[in-house]
């Protein structure tokens, strides 16, 4: 299966590695935020899924731009960038705290999700291009492993210094106070978010100083000039990249969507508030980390693709449990949900941009970071499913994500058993 191994310094992909961790803590520090001004501005399901779609909506819109820019200029330049934008927006909490406004949250959401999508189109084929080919999608879940650290370390931030922050008051109860007493419990509680993410804001902007410093491989492109057209409709000539965006479309639209509904169907099942109802999303995260790290190992023994058709049918199975079982047994197995996606994200990342070199990777690349725009679109249909029929019920859209990724795995493995079949019998594909 080939060993992990890069070429050059290891700093180098020690530091974009780093950024893997960054925006782990943005993405799920997002998931708490829905519970958070659920709570603090008396929103539906829905209203709430926006933070989602302003989230998520940022990485369709900066993906391509940010593919061009790096292959303008070069991968550091990227990560500036990118670190620049993130920090950015951690630092519009602060005013949109002040004027206690859910769209300038929105806005900061934006900025901040536009800094990150830049990272990652960055980041993905940077750490991907750090070696050889045969170990790329192995080497991309290594880098991913600090992922669910940065998570683990955004939902702990979120739990002692938002949502422990948050009255225990509830929609009715808020309702029946005064306008300056709701105006002060409001600022106390925003004050809390905008704070926190003030915080990241200071680490970004000392990472950001120290790779402008660093030699980073990589720094110049000589190439000729890019036809976006001819490669775009190339890449999308090619069925394993295709149907690769479509998977990477409907995955992000499941881990959204799980990790945003699990404090509120953990309140719903155990009778907890948000604090306490932290404490499964943690527990899912810490076994998202584990299983990445078992699933990493698993792949120098078993191909990556089989690998994800198994995580795929475990994932139906814990998803089909979460929707017809309360409890106990229903929060057991949202845990395991996140298990079984641990492996998805660069494992379809890395099948898809497989035998895609050179320029092409990188508009490749932010093809699958546009495809991240799943997160913004099946989150609120799964939130209007949650206020319509319940919070159970709307884990029926994650189940049929599920189906999506499962299609695509045994797809893939049945090509590959067709072609060498044909081939151990002498037959030429056309």
């Amino acid at each position: 299966m080939g060993k992990f191994n890069i070429k050059g310094p290891a700093l180098p992909f020690l530091l974009v590695s780093a950024l893997f961790l960054l925006w782990g803590v943005a993405n799920n520090m997002n998931d708490t935020l829905l519970a958070a001004f659920k709570r603090i501005m008396s929103m539906s399901d829905l209203q709430t899924s926006l933070v989602q779609f302003a989230f998520f909506g940022a990485y369709f819109c900066f993906a391509l731009p940010a593919a061009m820019f790096i292959r303008r200029y070069s991968y550091k330049a990227g990560i500036l960038l990118g670190l620049s934008l993130y920090a950015a927006g951690t630092m519009l909490f602060f005013p949109a705290g002040n004027a206690a406004s859910y769209p300038f949250f929105l806005f900061a959401i934006y900025v901040m999700a536009g800094g990150c999508a830049v990272l990652e189109t960055t980041a993905n084929p940077y750490v991907i291009s750090m070696g050889p080919q045969d170990s790329a999608t192995r080497r991309l879940n290594v880098a991913q492993t600090l992922n669910p650290v940065g998570a683990v370390a955004g939902i702990l931030l979120s739990r002692h210094f938002i949502l422990s922050e948050l009255s225990e008051a509830g929609a009715a109860e808020r309702a029946g106070m005064s306008a300056d007493a709701l105006n002060a419990l409001q600022h106390r509680e925003l004050d809390a978010i905008s704070g926190t993410y003030m915080l990241i804001g200071v680490i970004l902007l000392a990472l950001l100083a120290t790779i402008a410093f660093i030699k980073m491989p990589g720094e110049k492109d000589h190439s000729s000039p890019l036809d976006i057209k001819s490669t775009i409709r190339r890449l999308w000539g090619n069925r394993r990249y295709r149907y690769g965006v479509i998977a990477q479309f409907f995955y992000v639209g499941v881990q959204t969507g799980v990790w945003s509904f699990t404090i509120r169907l953990t309140m719903a099942q155990l009778n907890v508030l948000e604090k306490d109802a932290s404490m499964v999303f943690l527990y899912s995260i810490l076994a998202f980390t584990l299983f990445r790290f078992l699933f990493t190992w698993l792949m120098a023994y078993i191909k990556p693709v089989r690998l994800l058709a198994a995580a795929s049918v475990m994932a139906i199975a814990a998803t089909s449990v979460v929707i017809f079982s309360t409890g106990p047994a229903a929060i057991v197995s949202l845990v395991a949900i996140s298990a079984c996606m641990s492996l998805m994200f660069p494992t379809i990342y890395g099948i898809a941009l497989n035998g895609i070199g050179g320029d092409s990777a990188k508009i490749a690349a932010s093809g699958l970071i546009m495809a991240i725009l799943g997160g913004a679109l099946l989150t609120p249909l799964q939130a209007l499913v949650s206020d319509v029929c319940g919070i159970s019920y709307s884990f029926a859209v994650p189940l049929l994500c599920f189906a999506v990724v499962l299609a695509y795995a045994a797809g893939i493995i049945m090509r590959t058993a067709k072609a060498r079949s044909e081939r151990g019998c002498g037959i030429s594909n056309p």
